[in-house]
């Protein structure tokens, strides 16, 4: 769920912005040159630095192999191996980033927050940055949305209003030193890591034996002014800092579209924030080359009509599911829209592989609509509403 980047310049002053080919991406994306680096698709070098890295994630006491205490492992090796293609397979270098990521979450509490964040609250971060689309690109690899024009400062300053560290679970409140609107973003982070990926991962695509790691993200900057991108700079700063720092190798590739005539200048600011494997997987697309790259990555009922597909999806909607995905977790979906139709479930959830489980906590309205009590599960009364059809809900 990234935010910004480039590819193709737009005026003479752009020389070092990056000279990305999306033809030359798509053609690799079709084969399996990406899958370098990936679980089922490394090297016996790369093996045996996946097996050197959990030894010593273990002896350090940030790992547990399978087995052990009659369990799992503590982290599946396609979570492991982010941290490895970060560092380019250096077993050091991915070992202190990932203590530093997992000290990070017990500090800001991530795994309790994601699983009793207020659902209001996390709603009404949904509906401020990336949203999944409920779609994949012909990969597997699931698609988001961003708008960046939402991001105003009249939408911001209504956002900043409804926080209040009683939205958060008492841990978080207690531990974390991270603003409550950069926690917010993580909790969709989470999502996508707990939910999202592991549903694309279960569904069918070219490449089965491999999970899903990364998303897919659309980046609208149609409509945006100078000002605005300058007053949402330290906001877009701190996110993209700690997003690359705790959740590496989430990104497969970001178009951006509508760019303006002044973008090169917004990327002298946001080219620092990456590195240059990240600024790689970044486009911008003209008007004229958005539907055809965008249909070379993905089948046209997969992208939005916006940008030239035939999916039914506009920003703030939720996720427009094809049938396979309803048929592996049609509990997400429950109660009666618009005419009846049925809507996702708000809040965060977790698939587990078997089933879904939603999470997330429900303040509970006195009769006068005030907050009463400390509130309670949504999972405790939205499962048992909307039991997932092919798959018992998990426990």
């Amino acid at each position: 769920m990234p935010l910004f980047g480039s590819s193709k310049p737009t005026t003479s002053d752009t020389a070092d912005q990056p000279q990305n080919d999306p033809v030359a991406s798509a053609s690799a994306a079709a084969g399996t040159e990406w899958l370098a680096g990936h679980l089922h698709h490394l090297t016996d070098e790369q093996q045996g630095k996946l097996e050197e890295f959990k030894k010593l994630c273990a002896e350090k006491g940030y790992y547990k192999a399978a087995g052990e205490d009659g369990g799992k492992a503590s982290h599946d090796d396609a979570t492991v191996l982010r941290f490895l293609r970060a560092r380019k397979f250096d077993v050091n270098a991915a070992w202190g980033q990932f203590k530093d990521t997992e000290d990070w979450r017990k500090d800001n509490a991530i795994e309790k927050l994601y699983e009793n964040i207020d659902v209001d609250s996390y709603e009404s971060a949904r509906r401020m940055y990336p949203q999944w689309t409920g779609r994949r690109d012909r990969r597997g690899i699931p698609i988001y949305v961003f708008e960046i024009k939402h991001l105003n400062t009249k939408h911001m300053a209504a956002y900043n209003e409804t926080m209040t560290t009683s939205n958060l679970p008492a841990e978080a409140q207690k531990s974390s030193t991270v603003p409550e609107r950069l926690l917010r973003l993580f909790a969709l982070y989470e999502n996508l890591l707990r939910f999202v990926m592991p549903v694309c991962s279960k569904l069918p695509r070219p490449n089965p034996e491999t999970p899903i790691v990364a998303s897919t993200n659309i980046v609208d900057v149609s409509g945006v002014g100078l000002k605005q991108f300058w007053n949402l700079k330290g906001h877009m700063q701190d996110a993209s800092v700690l997003a690359t720092a705790h959740y590496p190798e989430t990104l497969d590739r970001i178009f951006i579209t509508g760019a303006p005539s002044f973008f090169p200048t917004v990327w002298s600011w946001i080219k620092r924030w990456f590195d240059p494997g990240t600024t790689s997987k970044i486009f911008i697309l003209s008007s004229a080359e958005v539907k055809p790259t965008l249909t070379s990555f993905m089948d046209p009922s997969s992208i939005p009509k916006q940008y030239g597909g035939d999916l039914d999806w506009k920003w703030g909607d939720m996720p427009n599911l094809d049938q396979p995905a309803k048929d592996l977790i049609g509990g997400a979906e429950s109660g009666s829209g618009e005419g009846g139709k049925k809507e996702f479930l708000k809040g965060p959830m977790l698939f587990d592989g078997e089933g879904i489980r939603v999470l997330g906590r429900e303040e509970k309205k006195a009769s006068n609509g005030a907050a009463a009590g400390d509130g309670e599960k949504a999972s405790e009364t939205a499962t048992a509403a909307a039991p997932a059809p092919a798959q018992e809900q998990a426990s």
